[in-house]
């Protein structure tokens, strides 16, 4: 026996609302502003326990809309992104939207995908410089994690890496460590450029020890470039990685000269990813809060959709996560 498709009369009769109020919720216009914010919670709850979603031909039909976003990533593959789809797809169902995700996109593809009419609009995460280019005039778009200055007046959703490195610098710092390793990443993008400007004010006044990692290489290049960080005579005792798989290929590369983490090298990543807890010991790393950086940012656009006002967003907060890869001197 095949279940059937639930309604809006369904939602409507679980909610305790009427069909139109129903309606209203999933409208995606101006009009779901006239439902309170607790009788819109109720009904997206009840949608959301009994599976419905509105159907998106209608919608299209009735709004000139179909109802698609899409999410532009750099690298699909790259444990970061996938907090931030978790995020995106937990709030566009709260907005009536579906997302479909782009990997290794280009300045053409986003044009192209912003003239067709399969998306009503974009969200482009962390581009590095060679993804951005103009796009058409009017294009509802808002930028993650990427250069306001790029943006074309268009919202930008951006993390306070400048107080969670000044946070992670202090933490080394209050454990007596006044000499610093820095792996860092050369990829040509905003969000790396932010995280080194951070770090240059945060370890003013210190003693640096820097070296530069291809993203593009994965562990194994973090690896070659610790091997020779921590090969010094001078070698650090205490190193800041530019993510947490840069971190990974540090401990690949202090086990293969015998030293251990923490014990002769503390270690701290940042993104707060699955391979922070895997690592032995797990890694002290800067929390960015992927899930809250996607939920805001479709939040924004169904605003800009919607063409509701849209409020400048302020930076998400960070937070570092103290673990076991990071001791006193």
């Amino acid at each position: 026996m095949t279940s059937r498709r639930p309604t809006g009369r369904d939602v409507a009769a679980l909610a305790g609302v009427s069909q139109a109020t129903v309606s209203l919720v999933f409208s995606g216009g101006e009009a779901g502003h006239r439902v309170s914010a607790a009788t819109r919670e109720r009904v997206l709850e009840a949608a959301r326990g009994l599976g419905y979603r509105p159907q998106a031909a209608g919608r299209q039909l009735r709004l000139g809309r179909s109802g698609m976003a899409m999410l532009a990533v750099p690298n699909l593959q790259g444990p970061f992104f996938g907090r931030v789809l978790e995020g995106v797809h937990e709030e566009a169902a709260r907005h009536g939207l579906d997302v479909v995700v782009s990997s290794g996109w280009s300045a053409a593809t986003l044009a192209e995908a912003a003239t067709s009419s399969r998306f009503d609009g974009l969200l482009i995460c962390s581009p590095d410089d060679s993804q951005l280019g103009a796009l058409p005039p009017g294009t509802p778009v808002v930028f993650l994690d990427a250069d306001p200055a790029a943006a074309g007046g268009a919202p930008t959703v951006e993390f306070d890496l400048a107080g969670g490195m000044a946070s992670a610098v202090a933490h080394l710092t209050g454990l007596g460590h006044r000499r610093l390793g820095r792996l860092r990443s050369t990829h040509s993008a905003h969000t790396f450029r932010v995280r080194q400007a951070a770090f240059e004010e945060a370890a003013a006044g210190l003693e640096v020890l820097e070296y530069g990692v291809s993203l593009n290489e994965g562990q194994a290049a973090a690896r070659t470039a610790a091997l020779a960080l921590l090969s010094r005579p001078d070698r650090p005792h205490a190193v800041v990685c530019d993510d947490d798989v840069v971190a990974s290929g540090l401990y690949q590369a202090a086990a293969d000269l015998g030293l251990s983490v923490p014990g002769d090298v503390s270690v701290v990543g940042i993104d707060n990813i699955s391979v922070a807890t895997m690592l032995t010991p797990p890694l002290t790393t800067l929390d960015l809060p992927g899930e809250q950086l996607g939920r805001t940012g479709i939040a924004t656009l169904a605003a800009v959709l919607a063409r509701t006002e849209v409020a400048a967003v302020a930076p998400l907060p960070t937070s570092l996560v103290v673990r076991a890869s990071t001791r006193g001197v």
